[in-house]
């Protein structure tokens, strides 16, 4: 038998080959669970493959601790729900994003851990109710923004549009707005927001209340949005 040999690729493959940053991808529920969460993981990790960093997808809550959370750039919370950390994991956070970490909420993220009132400032609000699926029209506020910034002004597109509980804090900073009159349901007015981000806490925090349907994350324009928000949110883009 001929033995066969292993060439082993140059430091600058090697190099070459590693990606840039690396996030947490994390859908755990604990209340509604989205039929588009498959959907959406297969997105992300599309959109790391496609640009050059690693996303590791996990349902796993003991991965917050602050040895497992030190590997990432970012951590996304994907169409999470309920309750979702303990005590424990929720300091382990906490510490990751004082440390500089970066915080993607996706949907439902706004659905998630009513009873911890640093995660409630983190994200920027709390959901409250939604009007039936239907297209609405969407306003860029920021065109400046990595999220944002391909956008059309007004974007028109189909999915479900969340009202919230109370509009985030004066040091957040809007960056799509929907326009209430362009579908039925809404309830915040005319500055209902849809997408936003905000330095908190010594880290970085980006929202979109997009990503309801499994179509959403075939949409280009949206994961183009997402991506720039990932990116910015791991700090890579500023």
């Amino acid at each position: 038998m001929l033995a066969t040999s292993v060439v082993a690729p140059s430091s600058a493959e090697s190099a070459q080959d590693q990606p840039a940053f690396a996030v947490l991808l994390f859908s755990k529920t604990a209340a509604f669970r989205h039929d588009s969460i498959p959907a959406g993981i297969a997105a992300i990790e599309n959109l790391g493959k496609q640009n050059g960093f690693r996303v590791d997808a996990t349902e796993d809550s003991t991965v917050f601790v602050e040895a497992g959370l030190a590997q990432y750039r970012a951590v996304i919370f994907l169409n999470t729900t309920g309750d979702i950390l303990d005590s424990n994991q929720q300091a382990a956070f906490e510490g990751f994003i004082r440390r500089g970490g970066g915080f993607v909420g996706i949907h439902s993220a706004t659905d998630t851990e009513y009873e911890w009132p640093w995660y409630g400032q983190l994200v920027g609000t709390y959901f409250r109710n939604h009007p039936a699926i239907q297209p609405a029209v969407l306003h860029v506020v920021d065109t400046a923004h990595p999220s944002t910034d391909h956008l059309p002004a007004r974007w028109r597109r189909t999915d479900e549009w969340y009202n919230f509980r109370y509009a985030p804090g004066p040091g957040v900073t809007v960056l799509v707005r929907i326009d209430e009159a362009s579908y039925a349901g809404g309830t915040m007015g005319p500055h209902h927001p849809m997408a936003w981000c905000h330095i908190y806490d010594g880290g970085r925090a980006w929202y979109t209340a997009l990503g309801h349907t499994r179509e959403t994350y075939a949409e280009p324009l949206f994961l183009q949005h997402l991506l720039g928000g990932i990116r910015w949110a791991a700090g890579v883009t500023p």
